[in-house]
């Protein structure tokens, strides 16, 4: 499907929530080099700008200093080099989420409220068009590096949002379900906003939903 001719494309995505790829998954340059870490960090803004999908090794390595030969001896693979960039993107996310004020038993209308107010921002556009990017090639292509995302990451936005219950919340017998029915509405909307572009018609959308949870 991917040659090494000099016409190379990256089309896959990862799925871990993990900062860098495992061990067993690391190229011969890997360890821990300073050079690698700094090649990663270049090639996830390059990543946040222009996506994944049909993305050239070439103009990849160039953009951030090094050469498709380097880049392959520090990560291994092709798609390891790919796996290292979403799991650097999954932990950016799940690490802003994180900080998010409501999320630690403030209530799930007040947390859905708070990630909405999170996922609308204009900064976090790029971050969220290759979580998109990586859900749907997980979906249509399921083979290869990217298998498995779209499922993990409905059970990692799962677990957030029920954290975000209280105690009275945690103990209603409906309480997965409408733990589901907050990620529902929020990846619904967020999928409709980087479709539009509308962010008062979603931000509407979410605060109706948000009010009956």
């Amino acid at each position: 499907m991917t040659s090494w001719d000099g016409t190379e494309t990256v089309v896959s995505v990862a799925y871990r929530i993990m900062p860098t790829v495992s061990a067993a998954n690391r190229g011969p340059g890997q360890g821990g080099s300073p050079r690698r870490e700094e090649l990663l960090e270049r090639a996830y803004g390059y990543a946040l700008t222009h996506g994944l999908s049909g993305m050239s090794l070439r103009p990849l390595a160039a953009a951030v200093g090094s050469s498709p030969r380097v880049l392959l001896f520090l990560f291994g693979s092709k798609d390891d080099l790919v796996r290292a960039l979403l799991a650097r993107a999954r932990a950016d996310e799940i690490e802003h989420l994180n900080r998010v004020q409501g999320l630690a038993g403030g209530g799930l209308a007040t947390a859905t409220e708070e990630i909405w107010a999170w996922l609308s921002a204009d900064q976090h556009r790029g971050l969220l068009r290759l979580w998109v990017e990586s859900y749907a090639r997980s979906l249509v292509e399921p083979d290869g590096p990217w298998h498995g995302f779209a499922r993990s990451t409905v059970h990692d936005w799962l677990e957030l949002i029920a954290a975000a219950q209280t105690p009275a919340e945690r103990a209603r017998p409906d309480a997965p379900e409408r733990t589901a029915l907050a990620l529902t509405v929020l990846r619904g909307a967020l999928l409709d906003l980087l479709a539009t572009g509308d962010t008062t018609r979603c931000s509407g959308v979410v605060r109706r939903a948000s009010a009956g949870l």
